[in-house]
């Protein structure tokens, strides 16, 4: 019997009772009163009239309060309370973007809700009656199911990625969660899986996966990439007993298209070297950009020296047609470093890091061209390494010294200024040669910090000897690349003159001819800059740079250097003589002086001054030496 049967005969039992008792007691009552039967019987419809009002009140307060104490009214709010939930469950269970799946004890389909429709395809009329292997995609082992159904027994509960199938026969990924369900009596009724399509997620992590190995701007694999297959590859040669080949690929003067055109063109040039570097290979070779304008190509089946230099020139080669990227014809070279396995290296590690050692003799060498790794070059790289570390604890250190060479007039042969030059007294190795050290410390961009201090050092020794009495026009200091590229450099040039004292027109800056024509507007800004201080400009190594003659009567420069390449074929060399004449020429048009570096020989002092060169430096009128060992007094003859 039901609850709902047993509460309905639980209250009419109840009004039963109060019926009876109400008829027996007042039949009693009313024929104790009245004797007449004419009253009796008005009194017994009144009698009627009152149960019937009496029975209303009771069925009220049965149903409002009296019942309540009897249970009857608790499970009806429960029964309502119930209807509400199950209300909001199926809402909930129809409204989820997760689909679920309802089965039977047995596995059999009863209910699926509407996300389930549109995850797979079906409609329900199609799955229900149905079981669950209907969607089975054939992804999965039957070890992975009995795994599952393991679970579900021991824990009641199963969670996991499943590959499932849609009606479509597209096999999609899901995470899913599977519960049992058990009745009052603790007995299985149904299943209950819950899941989600999580194709989008697993297209994310493959699209990851993609971008974490290969270039963004070429579509090529990038470092990690690339090393990896480089070892897969060196593996497989070393077992098959063959060679492979590294080649190391670095554009030349790529900067100069960024700088001038923009880094959207720069961008768009580098795709389209790829697609020709793509367009050169075939089968078993892997192309990578490592980054910037640098690449590499691993040839695994390379077994000689000579096919590692063919494909090099191959590469030179084709890359040597213009590109036309938005309106401009753009050409550009590369340089390249071989290293080869198994001669060279035995690791991709060290196959790239010796790649690299030849790509930058390469390009020392003049650039659009390839070069071979050797061992003398990773004793080189070696050294450069030490070194670089050694340079900057000599700065810590204060190891590095200022020497000074003197600068003569010609006409009067007198000692007129000097130049500040760096010198490193290593405690173990003695005087380290600039040659040595100088190239490193621009190659790392220490040659700043070292400018910087020579600047220093120089300003305090020339307010020292100004103090002694000593006569002098100028002290010159060589600014580098790196240090005149700096925005700060202005600040850095009236900082230091400001803690010295010196007046600024005592202080001539250097800087090379190349230096300026890299970028001529900041250099021009610089140079205007520096002059507001009211210190001496000079353009160094004059004639080895590419200069602009529109660009140079703009710079507000004092003075002009010959290069000493120039002036070490003096008098014989017709073509040096022709240089210097021309240079020289050049120089007193445009009010500028005129100093030759590199002075050794008599005859050369004798023959820049017939041509009314100003200023002269080099071993003949003095070696660069300490501040205290300079000869004020000497004054050689020029005959």
């Amino acid at each position: 019997m039901s609850a709902t049967y047993r509460d309905a005969l639980r209250a009419a039992l109840l009004y039963l009772l109060f019926s009876v008792v109400w008829l027996q007691f007042s039949g009693y009552l009313l024929n104790s009163f009245f004797d007449s039967s004419d009253e009796l019987l008005r009194w017994q419809l009144i009698n009627g009239y009152a149960w019937v009002v009496l029975s209303a009140g009771l069925i009220f307060i049965a149903r409002a309060r009296l019942l309540r104490c009897l249970g009857i009214g608790t499970t009806l709010r429960e029964r309502q309370e119930d209807r509400e939930r199950l209300r909001q469950a199926a809402a909930v269970f129809d409204c989820t973007r997760e689909g679920v799946l309802v089965t039977n004890s047995k596995g059999v389909i009863v209910h699926v809700n509407r996300a389930f429709m549109e995850i797979t395809g079906y409609q329900r009329e199609e799955v229900l009656g149905q079981q669950p292997s209907l969607f089975k995609s054939g992804h999965h082992p039957a070890a992975f199911y009995q795994a599952m159904f393991a679970a579900l027994n021991s824990c009641g509960e199963w969670s996991g990625e499943i590959w499932n199938r849609r009606k479509s026969g597209e096999i999609y990924p899901q995470w899913q969660t599977i519960r049992l369900i058990h009745d009052d009596q603790g007995l299985l009724s149904h299943y209950v899986a819950v899941f989600s399509d999580i194709s989008a997620i697993k297209d994310s992590e493959h699209e990851l996966k993609y971008l974490a190995h290969h270039d963004p701007l070429t579509d090529l694999p990038n470092r990690l990439l690339f090393t990896d297959r480089a070892e897969q590859a060196l593996a497989s040669a070393q077992i098959h007993k063959r060679g492979c080949a590294l080649l190391m690929i670095d554009l030349d003067h790529f900067k100069m298209i960024n700088d001038s055109l923009g880094h959207t063109i720069g961008d768009q040039l580098l795709k389209a070297v790829a697609e020709r570097l793509k367009a050169m290979f075939g089968p078993g070779i892997t192309l990578a950009r490592l980054g910037g304008d640098e690449f590499a190509v691993l040839a695994e089946s390379c077994p000689q020296l000579v096919h590692a230099a063919a494909l090099a020139q191959r590469i030179l080669d084709g890359l040597k047609e213009p590109s036309h990227i938005d309106g401009h014809q753009l050409f550009i070279n590369a340089s390249i470093g071989i290293s080869l396995f198994p001669s060279d290296a035995l690791s991709a590690e060290q196959l790239l890091r010796n790649a690299d050692s030849a790509l930058f003799k390469a390009k020392s060498a003049g650039r659009d061209g390839y070069a071979l790794y050797t061992e003398e070059l990773t004793a080189h790289a070696q050294q450069r390494v030490e070194t670089a570390f050694e340079l900057r604890r000599a700065l810590e250190q204060q190891e590095l010294r200022v020497y000074y060479q003197p600068v003569h007039d010609l006409k009067s042969r007198r000692l007129v200024g000097v130049e500040a030059l760096v010198r490193w007294e290593h405690p173990q190795r003695g005087l380290v040669s600039p040659a040595e050290f100088i190239p490193i410390a621009e190659r790392t961009g220490l040659i700043a910090e070292i400018d910087a201090w020579v600047m220093r050092q120089a300003c305090q020794q020339m307010c020292l000897w100004q103090q002694a009495g000593v006569v002098l026009s100028f002290v010159a200091v060589n600014v580098s690349s790196r240090l005149f590229a700096r925005r700060e450099l202005f600040q850095q040039v009236a900082q230091v003159l400001h803690e010295t004292g010196l007046d600024p027109a005592y202080l001539e800056l250097e800087v090379t001819e190349s230096a300026v024509m890299d970028d001529p507007e900041v250099a021009l800004e610089q140079m205007h800059r520096l002059r507001e201080l009211g210190v001496r400009l000079a353009i160094d190594d004059f004639g080895t740079g590419y200069s602009s003659l529109l660009r140079l009567k703009r710079l507000p420069v004092q003075k002009l250097k010959i290069d000493q390449g120039f002036v070490a074929g003096l008098p014989w060399d017709e073509d040096d003589g022709a240089i210097v004449r021309v240079i020289i020429a050049l120089a007193q048009s445009m009010g500028m002086q005129v100093h030759a570096e590199g002075i050794e020989q008599v005859e050369q002092a004798s023959f820049l001054l017939e041509q009314s060169c100003d200023l002269g430096q080099g071993y003949w009128f003095g070696r660069p030496v300490p501040a205290e060992q300079l000869d004020w007094m000497c004054a050689p003859e020029i005959h």
